[in-house]
């Protein structure tokens, strides 16, 4: 028969089995030679021993008898007590969590600005590259304006000419 070789670390996980079974050890002879070869895991488990024995014999302290008439008082109090405003439960929140009710906010803030930082270095990017094209001052704008107009006006007086030589063509008609 073949002995299987137990080390520290197997035999520590083994303890709390040992501890509260006796018959354990028995069962298991690997550990049991463990136990007799290693100081240092007999040692453990003679502290954990003793550490339950000792639990064994403490008592837990009497109760008050007025215990449940002071916790039900302060009950009552807490429930008749004003509520508190929106400032005081703010800063309990921000005192007191954990922050995890906050990830997903912030989660998204960090987005936000990322996409909004991003969309600005593209649009800083993008004005950089291309070349800008120039504009008209409002000066020429108005000179253009004028000399459509100047040409419009010529126009108007070439029809009128034309319009009004031809009613006088026709009205004037060679009586013989």
């Amino acid at each position: 028969m073949e002995t299987v070789m137990t080390t520290c670390k197997d035999c520590r996980s083994h303890l709390p089995d040992m501890l509260l079974d006796d018959a354990y050890i028995g069962a298991h002879p690997e550990l049991k030679e463990h136990l007799l070869a290693c100081a240092a895991c007999r040692a453990e488990l003679a502290e954990l021993r003793s550490t339950f024995a000792l639990l064994g014999e403490w008592k837990a302290p009497e109760v008050s008898p007025y215990f449940d008439s002071r916790l039900h008082a302060r009950l009552r109090e807490a429930v008749d007590a004003a509520p508190e405003g929106l400032w005081e439960r703010t800063r309990s929140f921000f005192l007191f969590s954990t922050g995890r009710q906050l990830r997903p906010a912030l989660a998204g803030a960090l987005a936000f600005v990322l996409l909004i930082g991003g969309g600005t270095f593209a649009n800083f990017y993008h004005a950089a590259s291309s070349v800008p094209q120039p504009q008209a001052s409002a000066t020429v704008n108005d000179l253009k304006i004028l000399d459509n107009n100047a040409q419009a006006e010529q126009q108007m007086d070439q029809l009128l000419d034309d319009s009004t030589a031809g009613a006088n063509d026709s009205a004037a008609v060679p009586t013989t």
